[in-house]
């Protein structure tokens, strides 16, 4: 069964860093361009950063110049560097197709909370 599995969350002060991944299935990951998306409790889910598979890349105004995203074709992996966190970045973290009309049934999300 395919499927997309996030890791790396966990709890961090604000101004920390913390460096997601996600194992993606190789039927999606070689033909689309992925993103990572946040769902905060209460409020949908948005789309932050995406990368497509020459590598160019986009952010949402709210984590511009904060957070890279990057691929590793070999290893059908994409990550996402997070640094200067702050609290209103908690939320669970997830990856898929960019472009959501391509997605692939979504995982578990990694959860990433910044408190003091």
């Amino acid at each position: 069964q395919v499927q997309l599995v996030e890791s790396g969350g966990g709890l961090v002060q604000p101004g920390g860093s913390l460096r997601l991944s996600c194992a993606a299935p190789g039927s999606i990951f070689s033909l689309y361009a992925m993103g990572w998306y946040r769902q905060a409790p209460g409020k949908q889910r948005d789309l932050v950063a995406t990368i497509t598979r020459g590598g160019r890349t986009s952010y949402a105004d709210s984590v511009k110049g904060r957070f890279t995203i990057s691929r590793d074709n070999a290893k059908n992996t994409v990550y996402l560097q997070m640094n200067s966190l702050k609290p209103e970045d908690t939320a669970v973290y997830y990856c898929n197709a960019a472009d959501l009309r391509y997605s692939l049934p979504w995982g578990q999300g990694t959860q990433v909370t910044v408190s003091s």
